[in-house]
């Protein structure tokens, strides 16, 4: 018996990516970055594979049970594949550019590696495009961070833009207040993520009612915004709330156009972040299916935790944002027979054409042009429409 895979069969979660597809995606992420290079983020390319040690520390440790891990046959260290990029980002601001002025903007694009998908995202080989502000602590880096990522969203065509924001500290200001740290504190952090307000009311004691309300006051950023204002907060709670006014306010200026959600209370995927955080979304057509999230981030705490960099950005997910833009128009193909003139070929191609050229005789071009593909052939040094095939 043969127990040899087929050649075509893959890991679950890993796949090919073919024609036009890895076209799309390679013309999209370009977009994308362009736009973070025209407000100054300077691209920057971390390695596949890194020191177990050093991937995985910092903000890298939300990320050790995605990583794989495997020895390195030449210095005999444990090395793992990146399951993220930001972490690797964060390291190279600390060590290799710590001398560059604050605040630093650097950009990254590229592929990561993950043990296992989850039931909202199964690939586990995802393409990321980013951005990280090292450096900068107020809101107005808060702000630039869900601005420039909108507007590069926007920039490749994503339909429908949203972005939700989060507090992930705010939660944890009311239960340090009110001493429910413990052990009741993960089932109280799960009951809220789960927005369980029966299970939230027996977990939090005095501090129910407030977080009750907290988990009302999701939605639109205006109602959230005046029903967060109407609570009476401890004074950390207060201080978080009033960022996210100033957020929201800065927002509303720098991109008008935008959607903008909040839910006080949602941690999950936020757990290493120590401020505001978003995730975007997209409204497309039904029959496409659920898109997922376009990509997420926030604030967090760079470098090493001795010395740590306040921090925001945010990463892109460029196989999601590919199943929320409209088909793209074909380029036009044409064929250029053996005899043809190449300088023409090339003019075409200056003008925007795809031309493929022949590289054996045909009896008949306008054949082998549509058996390539190709909508156009070149006669008479011009290139000519085909007819469309007969139907039989």
């Amino acid at each position: 018996m043969n127990d040899a895979p087929h050649p075509a069969l893959l890991p679950a979660g890993l796949y090919d990516l073919l024609p036009p597809d890895a076209e799309i995606e390679a013309e999209a992420t370009a977009r994308l970055m362009g736009v973070l290079a025209s407000h100054g983020y300077q691209r920057v390319e971390p390695p596949l594979v890194e020191f177990e040690e050093t991937l995985l520390s910092g903000a890298g440790t939300a990320t050790a049970s995605d990583t794989f891990r495997l020895m390195d046959p030449i210095s005999h260290r444990m090395v793992g594949v990146r399951a993220d990029m930001t972490p690797q980002i964060a390291r190279i601001a600390a060590s290799r550019m710590s001398h560059m002025p604050r605040p630093l903007r650097l950009s990254y694009a590229g592929q990561v590696l993950r043990v296992k998908g989850s039931e909202m995202r199964p690939e586990r080989q995802i393409g990321q495009a980013g951005a990280e502000l090292i450096g900068a602590e107020g809101p107005p880096a808060d702000v630039e961070a869900v601005a420039v990522a909108a507007e590069a969203l926007q920039a490749v065509g994503v339909p429908h833009l949203s972005v939700d924001l989060t507090l992930p500290t705010l939660v944890p200001a009311i239960v340090d207040a009110y001493g429910l740290a413990g052990p009741r504190e993960a089932a109280l952090r799960a009951a809220l993520d789960h927005k369980d307000t029966a299970a939230v009311a027996t977990l939090a004691g005095k501090a129910g009612a407030l977080l009750a309300e907290l988990i009302a006051a999701a939605g639109v950023a205006p109602a959230t915004r005046a029903a967060l204002d109407r609570l009476d907060l401890p004074a950390r709670a207060r201080e978080e709330r009033d960022r996210l006014g100033a957020v929201l306010d800065g927002l509303a200026a720098a991109v008008p156009n935008l959607k903008v959600t909040v839910d006080p209370v949602e941690n999950r995927g936020f757990e290493y972040h120590t401020g505001i955080s978003f995730t975007f979304f997209a409204r497309v057509d039904p029959e496409h299916g659920p898109v997922g999230e376009l990509g997420r981030g926030g604030r967090y705490q760079a470098g090493d935790p001795a010395t740590p960099e306040p921090a925001t950005g945010f990463t892109l997910y460029t196989d999601t944002i590919l199943r929320t833009l409209p088909e793209a128009p074909r380029r036009r193909r044409v064929l250029v027979p053996l005899d043809a003139d190449r300088a023409h070929a090339q003019a075409l191609r200056e003008a925007g054409w795809v031309t493929v050229v022949a590289l054996a005789p045909a009896k008949d071009w306008r054949a082998e042009a549509r058996r390539l593909g190709c909508d156009y052939v070149i006669e008479d040094r011009e290139p000519k429409p085909l007819a469309p095939a007969s139907k039989r």
